[in-house]
């Protein structure tokens, strides 16, 4: 797909994602399984966060949701680390690409004025310490919390690949994904 808003690429590459694609969101494969790892709690953060499963919502209509959108950009950041059971480091690469993601999305918004876009990043969002959802009150954030691209029903894996991003990326990195998907007008 050649999208006209492929200077997106380089800008992303430019506010420091290391590999960055536009997707036309008809060509991305959504699996209702991918959802079970958020139902596993692999992410360890199910039923303790507004934007993770179970509170943002069912999964056909998050897909459906997704759907409704006509383009993406695609964003990885990948970070090196000590070792293959470098959690600390992880956890800092997990803040590092966020910061990054974030990055990104603002100048998307600020420089395209599209008219819906939609966030999607790695894991649950982690804007605030602990999630109010704990609390059973409102999001304080609703308008900058992110949700994940599993949360979503996407196969990461498969999605990166169709869009020639290499999903490993080396012995002890880790690499994290974000996709901001957009409608023009």
């Amino acid at each position: 797909m050649r999208s006209k808003f492929q200077s997106l690429v380089k800008e992303a590459i430019e506010l420091k994602a290391d590999h960055a694609a536009m997707i036309d969101v008809s060509q991305i494969k959504f699996y209702e399984d991918a959802r079970k790892a958020c139902e596993k709690n692999v992410c360890g953060n199910y039923n303790t966060n507004w934007m993770g499963p179970p509170a943002v919502g069912p999964i056909d209509e998050l897909i459906a949701k997704a759907k409704g959108y006509n383009e993406g950009l695609l964003i990885q950041t990948v970070h090196q680390l000590s070792g293959t059971f470098d959690l600390k480091g992880m956890k800092a690469s997990a803040q590092i690409h966020e910061e990054i993601f974030r990055k990104i999305l603002s100048h998307v918004r600020a420089k395209y004025k599209f008219k819906e876009i939609l966030p999607l990043s790695a894991g649950c969002c982690r804007l605030c310490k602990v999630c109010t959802y704990v609390e059973g009150t409102e999001c304080r954030f609703p308008d900058r919390a992110l949700s994940s691209l599993e949360a979503y029903g996407i196969d990461v894996i498969a999605l990166e690949k169709s869009c020639g991003i290499p999903y490993y990326n080396g012995l002890n990195t880790i690499s994290y994904a974000g996709l901001i998907l957009f409608n023009e007008g």
